[in-house]
């Protein structure tokens, strides 16, 4: 290692990568963390029983994703990126709204 890959290191380590501020907690999870606790292909019903329960953040705040993929008509999601996209259809893409 070079003497500037170790500087490049050190101020790294000094400076977070994402600062986080001070505000209201936001609720709900992010629909890809849920997606992240899923195997692919899956079947809608086999998601609904497994995450079902699970709320999840969207524009207009957390919903719960049993309901969100009760409007949606894909039975089988083949990937993570085709259930993010059914449900962001549903539940909308945006910011989220905080408490």
């Amino acid at each position: 290692m070079s003497d500037t890959d170790a500087e490049a290191d050190a101020e790294a380590e000094e400076v977070p990568a994402v600062e986080l501020g001070e505000g209201p907690d936001v609720a709900g999870e992010p629909i890809a963390r849920v997606a992240s606790r899923l195997t692919w292909p899956a079947k809608r019903s086999d998601i609904r029983a497994q995450e079902g329960d699970s709320e999840i953040r969207t524009p207009e705040g957390p919903v719960e994703l049993d309901g969100a993929l009760a409007e949606s008509d894909v039975s089988l999601f083949e990937s993570r990126g085709e259930f993010v996209d059914a449900v962001e259809e549903v539940v909308g893409r945006g910011p989220v709204a905080t408490e």
